[in-house]
């Protein structure tokens, strides 16, 4: 049975990924296969597991040459997109890439595209501008239609407003510029670009790492806005402040659970994952004799943990707290 469609299906309906060990039938593979290439979802990864499928596999299981095409054309654009020395030729219609290592100070590049031969910055990536500094990158264009001006400022006014609402759902990634569409349903504004694997956030539109939203920034994990500066000042001022009372309770709460809880547990663990077979072959006096064993280590064992948990845990807290939040107020 395909774990996709649930339909009953022979042996050699079941293609072999080089990848995992995973099998759905090829019916499905190829429709999921269509569905990642034709949204840019490249490099593609097995249905069932994070695992990258192999090129070798794509190009067996997509029917269309045109997808094999598209799916190469991605993956290449992926790669060239997240190799810092690669500039993008700014030409309408040209989506030449160019080899640019060590060109920051010659900044004048020339697109080798047949036909096009654009000239553009190195650092600004905008046309050759010979006779002056680089210029600011122009804002995004406004997602209102050019008719808006001519209507009434009523009109005009609900126009602008559509326009943000959708400004704020539409956003450019921090390091390709690809445009980025977020539904607004609530979900998290952990962001990642499927055109060259960028981590952002969202709110911040700056590349993260795995704890950015633990840090003082004021992007939340969920919500539509950053914080305020002055609510983000006053929830660090309370960090700082009634960290020592907060780590002192976590801290009392934690060693008597866990010195008790884990022979507790190990207890009604080796109590209860015995099969019946094996419980009703061992005597009353056996079962006592394993539970009390594991308790016995497990009470030699849970102040080694509770003090390694709370040696290494409580010195942590105040590092943040006293190291990253305070910096973070000082600025």
């Amino acid at each position: 049975e395909c774990p996709l469609c649930l339909l009953p299906q022979p042996p050699e309906a079941f293609p072999s990924l080089a990848s995992c060990t995973h099998r759905s039938c090829w019916a499905c593979l190829e429709q999921y296969l269509r569905l990642a290439v034709s949204e840019s979802r490249v490099p593609v990864s097995c249905p069932h597991c994070p695992a990258p499928l192999q090129p070798a596999d794509i190009h067996r299981l997509l029917p269309e040459p045109a997808l094999r095409d598209k799916y190469e054309e991605f993956l290449l654009r992926r790669l060239l997109a997240a190799d810092p020395g690669t500039r993008w030729c700014p030409a309408p219609d040209c989506s030449y890439a160019v080899f640019a290592h060590g060109c920051a100070e010659c900044p004048r590049l020339t697109c080798g595209r047949e036909g096009c031969g654009t000239e553009f910055c190195y650092h600004c990536r905008q046309p050759w501008h010979p006779d002056g500094p680089c210029a600011p990158v122009p804002p995004a264009p406004s997602l209102a239609t050019p008719t808006a001006q001519l209507a009434q400022p009523e009109e005009l006014a609900h126009g602008e407003a559509l326009a943000q609402a959708e400004a704020e759902d539409i956003k450019v990634c921090p390091r390709c510029s690809a445009f980025i569409m977020k539904i607004n349903d609530g979900s998290c504004n952990r962001m990642n670009c499927t055109v060259c694997g960028c981590l952002f956030c969202w709110l911040c539109l700056r590349e993260i790492s795995d704890v950015h939203f633990l840090s003082p920034s004021g992007c939340t994990f969920w919500g539509k806005r950053p914080w305020s500066r002055t609510r983000r000042i006053l929830w660090q001022l309370g960090m700082v402040l009634g960290a020592p009372v907060v780590i002192s309770l976590a801290a009392g709460v934690a060693v008597p659970v866990i010195t008790i809880g884990i022979p507790i547990y190990m207890g009604r663990k080796v109590l209860v994952g015995c099969p019946g077979s094996r419980r009703s072959s061992l005597s009353r006096c056996q079962q006592c004799l394993s539970v009390t064993s594991s308790v016995l280590l497990s009470l030699f064992v849970s102040p080694v943990i509770t003090a390694l948990t709370v040696g290494v845990g409580v010195p942590l807290m105040l590092t943040y707290v006293y190291g990253t939040v305070v910096l973070s107020l000082c600025r």
